[in-house]
């Protein structure tokens, strides 16, 4: 066994707090994988046809009209939010951290880990919420649910075409008729108001994280958002003398040289990784 896979597993037998950073890596290790070529044709036969490859291609694409936009976006919010629950890779890093005073702050917005298993009391999503609408200007603060919305459109959608063919199911904001989307971190319209609470907790949970054996595991956060998890958790390490890094990432595991022995790299998939160091855990 590799020595960056034993010192990361000393270093998880040893934490007291553990603190996860995940990123898109962290999903796409459960089957979210905005690149992914094969699993858009099976979901979007319609938007193949149209030119399109892959999900990614689709984020902040503003050439689609209201009914082929709520086609796709009710499609992908549906196999994202509010598909499969139990997925591999996250039931393993629940039990990798079991006994571990554990929290969470991930730039993902698909739920995936209080879906599977994890305290949401312990969650900061500060990239926003697929499970939350709020009106694109924004009139108003308020965010509303997402799946009632999705499920009128989802009712509406032609198998074909995949647009919404009823006009009536299209959402708009419902004080002042506008646009909606879900609450998600795409421009300065973005409403913070359901994160505030979020970022409390996670300020606190740290404070008292101050006098204890800290360990913070980072999952696949590259450079697209690096200052929402990957340059966030360097950040805390520097800050706590005592912390440790554990940096999971195929294709960005470089360290800081500040970090010195406080950090380790583990340059492969999620999956694999976790796989690995629960195995340890296990035979420890």
């Amino acid at each position: 066994m590799s020595a960056p896979i034993e010192q990361a597993r000393r270093w998880i037998h040893e934490s007291e707090r553990v603190l996860i950073g995940a990123g898109a890596g962290m999903s796409a290790a459960a089957g979210i994988d905005y690149g992914d070529t094969a699993t858009f044709a099976r979901l979007f036969p319609a938007f193949v046809r149209r030119g399109f490859r892959a999900q990614y291609q689709l984020i902040g694409h503003t050439g689609l009209t209201p009914a082929q936009h709520w086609g796709y976006w009710s499609t992908h919010v549906k196999h994202v939010g509010f598909g499969e629950d139990e997925r591999a890779a996250y039931q393993a890093l629940r039990g990798l951290v079991r006994d571990r005073d554990t929290f969470v702050l991930t730039s993902n917005v698909d739920r995936l880990f209080p879906r599977n298993g994890f305290d949401e009391a312990r969650l900061f999503t500060p990239q926003g919420d697929y499970a939350l609408l709020q009106c694109r200007k924004p009139c108003t603060r308020e965010t509303w649910p997402t799946r009632p919305v999705i499920e009128r459109c989802l009712a509406a959608l032609d198998p074909v075409t995949q647009e919404v063919n009823d006009p009536e199911a299209i959402p708009r904001c419902p004080h002042c008729g506008g646009a909606v989307f879900m609450n998600v971190r795409i421009d300065a319209g973005f409403v913070e108001e359901p994160y505030v609470e979020q970022a409390q907790r996670f300020r606190h949970w740290l404070r008292e994280a101050a006098t204890a054996r800290l360990l913070v595991i980072e999952i696949g956060a590259g450079f697209n958002t690096p200052s929402v998890v990957r340059w966030r958790m360097e950040q805390l390490v520097h800050q706590h003398p005592g912390a440790r890094l554990v940096r999971i990432n195929l294709s960005d595991p470089e360290l800081p040289d500040a970090l010195g022995k406080r950090a380790v790299a583990l340059a492969m998939g999620a999956e694999q990784a976790i796989g690995l160091l629960r195995n340890g855990a296990k035979a420890a």
